[in-house]
């Protein structure tokens, strides 16, 4: 599940860089959470598609690109998204 939405945020976006943690394990016991994990994932990015974006504009976008993981086996996704410069 993680190639799969690096592979999809690459094609969307394009971007400087991107990282993708599958943050599963710490969610044991918690909502979402199953054996074998695959549920639970930050993303961080860095793409000029964010340029001039709102923080909820950037998630709406990303939010777009993974909508097929997120209405099946993805349970939560952190953002953290970023144009160039930014800090």
């Amino acid at each position: 599940m993680r190639d799969t939405i690096s592979n999809k945020l690459q094609e969307a976006f394009t971007p400087e860089s991107l990282q993708v943690v599958d943050e599963s394990h710490l969610h044991e016991g918690h909502a979402g959470h199953r054996p074998g994990g695959e549920t639970h994932y930050r993303v961080y990015i860095v793409a000029e598609a964010f340029q001039g974006k709102s923080r909820v504009d950037r998630h709406r976008m990303i939010n777009a690109a993974l909508a097929a993981e997120l209405s099946g086996s993805v349970h939560a996704l952190a953002i953290q998204a970023k144009a160039p410069g930014e800090g």
